[in-house]
């Protein structure tokens, strides 16, 4: 299948509220319209992982990004603008999102992918979309195609052909958690 072909067909299972697997800027990962509970829902299901404990969401650029956190402190962008491994950032306060996305404390985590395909996906779906690893919660995270279980397969309404013969590299993103007053500690590096 071509690029634009599978792009399309992702972008078209998202809009109709459906899970997909596809390669994130990190490793594959399972996903859907952010915006949508009922998908979302569907993640927590396929990854036997219960609602409170928060999603990574992808965001186009800073503009997507204000439509989803309370606020933005210009520390948070020029952390992001500087990291060159992917950087996901746990702002303090989301809003515009589904109850069951966000942290119990009403935390996001969001990450501005540097890929081409998470872009794309971005740009035509005009939403922001959860990314997580696809597997069920406690197993390893997949860094090819041929390594996502068949359960995890079964569960999406469309499986992405594009980067299926790559190996990805298994670099988590590095976490940090920001505060209101613009403070931040690393999560994870």
């Amino acid at each position: 299948m071509n690029y634009e072909d599978d792009i399309r067909e992702a972008v078209k299972a998202i809009k109709n509220g459906g899970v997909i697997l596809y390669p994130t800027d990190t490793i594959w990962g399972i996903g859907c319209d952010a915006t949508n509970a009922k998908a979302v829902e569907k993640v927590y299901a396929a990854k036997h992982r219960t609602d409170g404990k928060s999603l990574i969401i992808l965001v186009e650029n800073a503009e997507m990004l204000l439509k989803y956190v309370d606020s933005v402190p210009p520390t948070s962008l020029d952390l992001i603008l500087s990291y060159q491994k992917p950087l996901t950032v746990i702002y303090p306060r989301s809003k515009n999102l589904p109850r069951n996305l966000p942290g119990t404390d009403g935390s996001i985590a969001i990450r501005i992918p540097r890929t081409q395909f998470c872009m794309d996906l971005l740009k035509l779906t005009g939403k922001p979309i959860v990314s997580t690893s696809a597997n069920i919660t406690g197993e390893p995270a997949p860094v090819m195609y041929s390594r996502v279980s068949e359960e995890i397969r079964e569960s999406v309404a469309y499986a992405v052909f594009h980067g299926r013969d790559e190996i990805r590299e298994a670099v988590p993103s590095t976490i940090i958690r920001l505060y209101n007053n613009g403070d931040f500690e690393t999560i994870r590096d």
